[in-house]
This record gives structure tokens, C-alpha cells and sequence, in this order.
């Protein structure tokens, strides 16, 4: 695309920007920029005159491929891209308010939707303030009752049953299965991704068609666990820097901020615990991630706890592959953006730490032949 064309674009989006803080009497708001993550998402803080500050968010809806549909088959998620195929929101604003309502509704902290406007990808939020976990754990602040609450926070959650579709501030949006499609989707481009950074050569048809079979039970085991009675809602990117800590709020469960939570769905009970104890952009000790789970099955005696346990570590290892793949990898070779590699060497730690586990040799094996240690970050 051509530089005047890019600019062009830029230069409609801003003025439909402009109209949107104005209708939302919010003209003369001062706007700070705020740092970005790997998506299309862009916030700003906003400073009204003599009022309390706000978040801008700005989510252009067509820089994305279009969201999966409810009723759609396999075939169809698969033609129609990425999102679909993944079950990722493509961003829409309809849900994150949605998602923001249920989770207020039980009693949780995401930010209140101010004013929104689905259709442009804009919206107006409650500002939860500066302290995520990552930046006060960073300053020293003692970690473990910061991971208590945040577990706490989800075994409240996790009480509910979730419901199919999630309405709040007049939107209706599916709460769609966290299925065996949805989890191949990203965790099978690691063998697109890593190749590329690593460098290795092409895996052939016979290490494809091997990792495939190793990965299928674990997928079913996750479909399993996420579309049956033990189901939760699950934020689905939920880590130290997607929690802020507001530490008077009341009850306790309230003091957990939660943050980039559009594109949850129904899943695995271990799918939450599993992003933010095996994190994969701070180090989470083995002991502290042994406390929470033992802190979280204690709250849970209706789980079989030993087949908590395999699920957990199966599916760590698979959001590890999808991790380094399609996330780090992809952003360090596309975008050339380096801080990602950084996370690298922490993410394998945890990759092969879970392929020590009981009936993962298969896929242990599978990494030590196809991708020797000379090839890992």
C-alpha cells in the first residue's frame, strides 16, 4: 500500500476518533498514548478537565479477519481464517462489553464501559490505574498474596456455570467452546514459526503427521474438559500484566483488575491457572505454581484432582508450542520486533519441564528429534 494511502487511512481514522470523544463530550480531553501489546488494539489515557482519567480503546473492527461464527462447521472456521478457526473475537468491541458485564456481574473488577461504538471499534472505559501485577512485583512488592487473590478471583468465577451467550450493555455475544480446532489452530503453527526463526528446515510430512497424532488426546482432553459440566469462562489471556491490583476495593476478589479479557470463552477449568502460573513473561517458581494449584484444588473438591493435574501440564505444553510459535516467533520474523526474544528461553524452560510429565514421552521425544537444543532459544 502506498505511504499516501497508509496516511490517508490514518488521517480518516483519527478525525472518526475525534467525532467519537466529541459526541462523548470528551473534545477537550487530553490524550496520552499508552504502550500497545502484539495485537491491533490501541489505548490512550484520557484527562478531561477537572475529571477523573479514562481509557481509550481503539480497535479498527476491519484490520481483522471476521470472528467465528456460532453455528459454523470445522470446514467453514477453516475457510474463513485465523479468528474463526481460533475463536478469537477479531477485537469486536461488542465483546469486550459483554465480557466486561459478566464478569461486574459476578461480583469482579474489568473496567466499566463508559460509551462505545461497536460498529467503529471505539470505546470509552474506566481507568483501573497503573499498578499491574508485573510492574509491582517488579518494585518488590511481595508476590504471593497477589497470586493468591488472582486465583482467588477465578475460583469465584469458576463457581458459575457460564452461560452460552453473554449480554450486558445491549450486547449479545456467544460464549463459544475453547474446542480441539481452536487449540490445533495455534499451537500447529509453531511448526510454520519455528522453522523460520529457529533456523530449521521444513519438518517433513512424517514429524507432521506425528505431531499430530501426539497432540490429538491432549486437544480432546481440552475440548473435553472445557464443553462439559466442568467448563468455566476463561479470560483466556490472563498473566501479571493483564491484572491490575486495586487494593481497596472489597471483597477481595474485587481488588483483581482484569484487563484484555474480548476474547474469552468457555474452556478447560486449568486453562486460566495455566497462563498465569506458567507466565510466559515473568518467572513464575515452581513452588509458587504448586501453591496456587494447591490453593485453587483445595476451593475445587469436586475436580479429580490427578486428572487436573495430567490436563493442566498436557495443556501448558500446548499453550507453550502455540506461544513460541505464532506468537514470539512470528513477531520476531515478521515484525522484527526483539523484545520477544527475551521470553524465548523462559517459555522452553516451561515447555520441557511439562513434557517430563507421565504420559507426554511421546511428544517429549518428538521435540528432542525434531528440534535439538542448538535449535531452542
Amino acid at each position: 500500500m502506498a505511504h499516501g494511502k497508509v496516511a490517508g487511512l490514518n488521517s480518516e481514522r483519527e478525525a472518526a476518533k475525534a467525532e467519537f470523544l466529541a459526541r462523548a463530550g470528551l473534545a477537550a480531553a487530553a490524550r496520552e498514548p499508552l504502550a500497545g501489546d502484539a495485537s491491533t488494539r490501541r489505548y490512550e489515557r484520557l484527562r478531561p478537565p477537572g475529571g477523573v482519567s479514562l481509557i481509550f480503546m481503539d480497535q479498527p473492527p476491519a484490520v481483522e479477519s471476521a470472528p467465528c461464527p456460532p453455528d459454523a462447521t470445522p470446514e467453514q472456521r477453516i475457510a474463513a481464517g485465523y479468528n474463526a478457526s481460533a475463536r478469537l473475537a477479531a477485537g469486536r468491541v461488542e465483546a469486550f462489553v459483554a465480557s466486561a458485564g459478566y464478569l461486574r456481574a459476578q461480583g469482579l473488577s474489568a473496567p466499566e464501559v463508559l460509551t462505545f461504538d461497536a460498529g467503529q471499534g471505539l470505546a470509552v472505559l474506566e481507568d483501573l490505574g497503573d499498578d499491574l501485577y508485573a510492574r509491582l512485583i517488579d518494585a518488590g512488592q511481595d508476590e504471593a498474596p497477589l497470586y493468591a487473590s488472582a486465583i482467588d478471583a477465578l475460583i469465584a468465577l469458576h463457581r458459575q456455570p457460564p452461560p452460552a451467550r453473554l449480554t450486558a450493555g445491549g450486547q449479545d455475544w456467544p460464549l463459544l467452546v475453547y474446542d480441539a480446532l481452536a487449540l490445533k489452530s495455534g499451537s500447529d503453527l509453531f511448526l510454520d514459526w519455528w522453522p523460520k526463526f529457529a533456523p530449521l528446515e521444513p519438518f517433513g510430512p512424517e514429524a507432521v503427521a506425528e505431531w499430530e497424532a501426539l497432540w490429538a488426546p491432549v486437544r480432546a482432553r481440552g475440548e473435553a474438559g472445557a464443553a462439559g459440566a466442568t467448563g468455566v469462562f476463561a479470560h483466556r489471556d490472563y498473566h501479571a500484566e493483564n491484572l491490575i491490583w486495586l487494593a481497596d476495593r472489597r471483597p477481595d476478589v474485587a481488588r483483581v483488575g482484569m484487563l484484555d479479557f474480548q476474547d474469552a470463552l468457555r474452556a478447560h477449568p486449568a486453562w486460566d491457572l495455566l497462563s498465569l502460573l506458567q507466565d510466559a513473561r515473568r518467572d513464575v517458581s515452581p513452588e509458587l505454581e504448586q501453591a496456587m494449584l494447591e490453593r485453587y484444588l483445595r476451593a475445587r473438591p469436586d475436580l479429580d484432582r490427578d486428572a487436573f493435574l495430567q490436563d493442566y501440564r498436557a495443556l501448558a505444553a500446548l499453550n507453550a508450542a502455540r506461544i513460541l510459535g505464532p506468537v514470539f516467533a512470528r513477531q520476531v520474523v515478521v515484525f522484527g520486533r526483539a523484545r520477544y526474544r527475551a521470553f524465548m528461553p523462559r517459555t522452553w524452560r516451561y515447555l520441557e519441564r511439562n513434557l517430563e510429565t507421565p504420559g507426554l514421552e511421546g511428544l517429549r521425544s518428538w521435540f528432542d528429534r525434531n528440534v535439538p537444543a542448538d535449535a531452542r532459544a
